[in-house]
């Protein structure tokens, strides 16, 4: 869950799909914290719903400008990523193009376009690990809304999996200037583990360059976008909280904060994890994630992961792939690629574990790093201490 500390100091619950986000299920694996204080210059709150959750946006009003239309272009903004993007709308350029044969082609817009290609640039550099054409193997274990045990009991049978992951083919999905077409049949496209980070910097652009305002938070089922300073006339800080089930506003440990750099004065973040819509088998935890390479559900995942990056739609994409790896794979695979990521993992390595719940937190209260630990890339770690570019 997550929660922002709007301008009255209320804490503000919204929902965040999970891991394979590609399915816009679940609660977000890590809570935030987002500070916004109540001093001069006033700063105002905007909220509102979009793409299965909802946005809330704390800003430093402009002279002569109207809050509402404010409100109205960033809606506008948002259902037209909607009818470029949704799953959910029979006629969306996504859906139409889903229902496409191989060798057809449809003109996709500039949103479109864009996602396409942050999801291209996660994909290549993850070697697969973030594929938005892994729904059939979602569907194959039975993945959805409501996770059990039974598929991990009576697993998919080899030809079953095979049989699936013949309908993931990203790299068959070819864009030609505004035109696109699939090598396959039946290959569908899902942007959800992306598309709400992208509708976060969206809205940050309609506030920057349509209101020329600087000063802002925004975000959307847990994806974060910030610049300048907040009503304290401070950089905006992000808290990362202990990954505990069914934690809430009143009932939450927070490990650690995220503090926007001085430059670029701007900060891109997505945290996700997969212990919420997870089970335990046979003394493992098992996400609802799957490894599009190895068509099986993820153990041994992070229980959360955060991402900093160039932009919310790069951080969501790769808070996504990372919680589709093994632990130690997202690590290693994270400090190659040179990202600044925070694991939050039990203290004692032990990522099979239970995770912990509301009940348990009493007994961590007093010390919640005696339960978990944090590790830090290096891009991190430098990114925390102040040394950005």
């Amino acid at each position: 869950m997550t929660y922002l500390s709007a301008t009255n100091n209320s804490p503000i619950p919204s929902r965040h799909g999970l891991t394979t986000k590609l399915m816009l299920t679940g609660a977000i694996t890590s809570s935030l914290l987002l500070s916004g204080c109540q001093q001069s210059p006033t700063y105002d709150y905007i909220q509102g719903e979009t793409m299965g959750t909802s946005y809330h946006i704390s800003f430093q009003k402009p002279k002569d400008v109207d809050e509402e239309a404010i409100k109205q272009a960033i809606d506008k903004r948002l259902q037209q990523i909607n009818i470029s993007m949704s799953t959910y709308m029979e006629d969306s350029t996504i859906s139409k193009f889903n229902r496409l044969k191989a060798g057809e082609s449809i003109q996709v817009d500039p949103d479109f376009i864009q996602v396409l290609q942050d999801s291209k640039q996660v994909y290549q550099q993850s070697a697969g690990a973030f594929d938005p054409t892994v729904m059939p193997l979602i569907n194959l274990w039975g993945f959805g809304s409501v996770m059990t045990a039974e598929r991990l009991q009576n697993p998919p049978s080899p030809d079953e999996i095979q049989a699936a992951k013949s309908l993931l083919d990203f790299e068959g999905i070819k864009l030609s200037g505004t035109t696109l077409t699939k090598d396959k049949d039946n290959v569908e496209l899902d942007f959800s583990a992306v598309a709400k980070g992208y509708g976060v910097d969206v809205i940050a652009e309609v506030l920057h360059k349509d209101y020329k305002i600087n000063n802002y938070m925004v975000e959307i089922g847990g994806e974060v976008s910030t610049s300048g300073v907040n009503q304290k006339a401070q950089p905006w800080q992000i808290a990362i909280d202990a990954p505990v089930i069914d934690s809430t506003v009143t009932e939450r440990l927070t490990l650690a904060a995220i503090r926007q750099p001085s430059s670029p004065n701007k900060l891109h973040l997505a945290t996700s994890g997969n212990y919420r819509n997870s089970i335990i088998f046979d003394g493992r935890r098992y996400s609802h994630t799957i490894d599009p390479t190895t068509g099986q559900p993820i153990a041994g995942g992070a229980p959360s992961v955060t991402v900093v990056a160039d932009s919310v739609s790069l951080a969501d994409a790769w808070a996504t792939a990372l919680t589709a790896m093994t632990y130690e794979q997202a690590l290693a695979t994270a400090t190659d690629k040179n990202l600044a990521v925070l694991f939050v993992i039990p203290k004692d390595g032990k990522i099979h574990d239970e995770v912990p719940s509301v009940k348990d937190l009493a007994r961590h209260k007093a010390d919640p790093l005696a339960y978990w630990q944090i590790i830090e890339t290096p891009g991190m770690k430098s990114l925390r201490a102040g040394n950005t570019k």
